[in-house]
């Protein structure tokens, strides 16, 4: 069985500074509800068996929208709601989404909800056999980067300043990428494990903990970079727009 997670539980404080009312980034949209960032994601996994998505913040206007608007896929979404979202990092609502995966020997797909991408990158990850850690074109500045560095025995680190002030690599270093915020595990069992090996202070801690803690030890030969040539991440409704021209020129 392959399974989509996709996280949309923060507040998206910056978003809403711009809106009328208060929204989730993935729900807004402008024009048509075909437009909203979570409609565009789950279109371009529609062939996977189940859709988790895990909210927090505003979760009954997202059962809403998903009966509204995503019917066509409501036999195969599971919602799931983090109830930590304004106490505890990303990483919870991560930890929500796989503890809903079924098949323990399946593969599972991590989508962060605030995210637009090209369905040509995004086709190339849904097709990969390996392990995929995505990476984009955009410059890396610490202010809005998930950075990631390959050390000099190939390992993958990841690195975020949630103040947004600056990184650092503390090592030699082979490569070093933004991430695409998009991965792909092909063991669900080995997602579990790492999460059920995370200290208390890892879990309130954000994603990128059960990331590493999945990567770490990974023979090189059984994961794939794959870039995403067209990456938007939407931090405000600025971000959005520029989203929505580019599918209305599609």
């Amino acid at each position: 069985m392959k399974t989509l997670i996709v996280t949309v539980a923060g507040t998206a404080t910056r978003f809403n500074r711009d809106t009328a009312e208060p929204t989730l980034k993935c729900l807004y949209y402008e024009e048509s509800p075909e437009y909203a960032l979570l409609s565009q994601i789950l279109a371009k996994t529609a062939g996977y068996d189940r859709l988790v998505i895990v909210g927090g913040y505003l979760f009954d206007k997202l059962g809403e929208f998903v009966d509204r608007h995503l019917g066509r896929y409501r036999d195969r979404i599971r919602l799931v709601c983090n109830e930590r979202y304004d106490t505890y990092g990303s990483g919870y609502s991560l930890i929500r989404g796989i503890g809903a995966v079924e098949d323990p020997d399946g593969e599972v797909l991590f989508v962060e909800g605030d995210l637009y991408f090209d369905s040509a990158s995004y086709e190339r990850v849904l097709r990969s056999e390996r392990n995929v850690i995505t990476v984009n074109r955009e410059f890396i500045l610490a202010e809005k980067a998930v950075a990631l560095y390959v050390d000099e025995a190939g390992e993958p680190h990841y690195i975020y300043d949630t103040s947004h002030r600056s990184l650092a690599i503390p090592e030699p270093f082979r490569a070093v990428y933004n991430s695409g915020q998009i991965w792909k595990f092909r063991s669900a069992d080995r997602l579990r494990r790492v999460v059920a090996a995370l200290s208390p202070e890892q879990e309130r801690g954000t994603n990128l903990e059960i990331v590493q803690g999945y990567f770490a030890g990974l023979p090189a030969e059984e994961t794939e970079f794959v870039p995403i040539e067209t990456w938007y991440n939407c931090n405000t409704v600025a971000d959005y727009r520029n989203v929505h021209a580019i599918i209305k020129r599609q």
